[in-house]
């Protein structure tokens, strides 16, 4: 028979009902990838200009050793100090100078948490563990601008809610 064994094949009715598909929803796809930017809302408003200015200053960080509330419930106390000059890293950590247990006593800084003295899995260390040891991965100075958003936090006591056992 003639054409059986050449190397030309033909493709079958279905096969080119099934190109002819894929270019059609690519085509399709594509014209809509163009329109659709088009008729999505922004999200962040207007394009900000890439015009230089001056930059914003940077603010005041608040230094007067007070503590301070918490914004919400198990949040790292915030640093009432500066800490500009502090070395902190693998070799050295100032902070443990008059944090660390032994040495609070003469500098009058509160000790830091027993929970920063275990592994993970919750085993006791002599010293500080290394998944703690960079207190500023938690802990952020604290500086003078106005909050990002409005914190709505109340602490417990100011609910009327009296401690256990105060009944």
């Amino acid at each position: 028979m003639r054409g059986q064994d050449s190397p030309r094949r033909h493709l079958r009715r279905p096969d080119w009902m099934l190109v002819t598909a894929g270019i059609l929803l690519f085509v399709a796809t594509a014209t809509i990838a163009q329109v659709l930017p088009e008729a999505a809302p922004q999200l962040v408003g207007r394009v900000p200009s890439m015009a230089i200015g001056p930059a914003a200053p940077l603010p005041k960080w608040i230094v007067d050793d007070r503590r301070r509330m918490r914004a919400y419930p198990d949040q790292p106390p915030v640093i009432p100090h500066s800490i500009e000059g502090y070395e902190l890293s693998v070799n050295a950590n100032r902070c443990l100078s008059c944090h660390k247990r032994e040495f609070t006593q003469d500098s009058g800084a509160p000790m830091i948490s027993v929970t920063h003295y275990m592994t993970r899995d919750g085993q006791m260390l002599a010293d500080v563990s290394p998944r703690r040891y960079f207190c500023t991965a938690c802990h952020v100075p604290q500086a003078d601008v106005r909050p990002l958003v409005n914190n709505l936090f109340r602490d417990m006591s100011e609910m009327g809610v009296k401690p256990a056992g105060s009944e």
